[in-house]
């Protein structure tokens, strides 16, 4: 997405989980409407999250690179403490860090249980803890949630409910902020065209598409409009909602 279609100008937006797929696009997103990004990533042994990183803010304007593990709460304070030391505030942050560990519940160890939950939805929880003090009045809080917390998908019992819940804590804290008139909303995509899902039997793929009225997959572009939406001055009368954007598979 290359054509600016809000006026972020001036704001300071926090995107964790911001070094490729989805994240990536939707830093790429409010950088090109004038945002300035900070870009979280999870610090691997083989750099190649920080090298993929540093290669989305080649293009930025000023952006800030700082890696933190999400569900470490120690990690997301320090993280924040550095903004605020550096930026001193923040007027976006887009909770879309996230892991998928696919498993029957039969068959699932406590590990892939407990990771997910910790990342997907404690690392939210630790984000929005540490950045409301930092809010603007009117910032904007976007929390990256699934279908699959609304459908229940077979293999992904922690994973749904991790974004199950995600959607709850979304609601709890647009009650909570909306006194500081801090918007909180999340967005659920659908079926997205990734590296997870290009590496898809052509087969199983082909079953997915046939269940979307839209006849395809959803892209990065997609979801990125959505998020960019849900933090721009157009929705400063949106709070505690739920965005599907996923081509008709799932309508409410």
């Amino acid at each position: 997405m290359t054509t600016p279609i809000y006026d972020l100008c001036g704001k300071v937006a926090v995107v964790t989980g911001g070094s490729r797929g989805i994240g990536a696009a939707i830093v790429r997103g409010l950088a090109a409407c004038g945002a300035r990004c900070v870009i979280n990533y999870l610090d691997d042994s083989s750099g190649q999250n920080r090298a993929d990183a540093e290669a989305v803010a080649n293009d930025l304007n000023a952006p800030l690179l700082l890696a933190a593990d999400v569900s470490d709460s120690g990690q997301v304070a320090a993280m924040f403490d550095r903004i605020k030391s550096d930026i001193s505030r923040i007027d976006i942050l887009v909770n879309n860090a996230g892991i998928l560990r696919d498993r029957t519940i039969k068959k699932m160890t406590a590990d892939e249980w407990d990771s997910v939950l910790k990342v997907n939805l404690s690392g939210a929880f630790h984000c929005i803890q540490q950045a409301g003090p930092l809010m603007n009045d009117g910032g904007r809080i976007v929390n990256m949630a699934s279908v699959a917390a609304v459908l229940g998908l077979f293999g992904q019992a922690n994973y749904a409910s991790s974004k199950a819940g995600l959607i709850a804590l979304t609601k709890v804290a647009a009650r909570e902020l909306a006194r500081q008139r801090i918007t909180v909303n999340a967005v659920a995509p659908g079926f997205v065209d990734t590296d997870m899902t290009r590496g898809m039997p052509a087969d199983v793929k082909g079953k997915f598409v046939e269940q979307i009225p839209l006849a395809r997959l959803g892209t990065v572009d997609d979801i990125t409009a959505a998020v960019m939406f849900l933090a721009s001055p157009f929705a400063s009368y949106i709070t505690g909602h739920v965005l599907h954007v996923n081509g008709g598979f799932h309508m409410e």
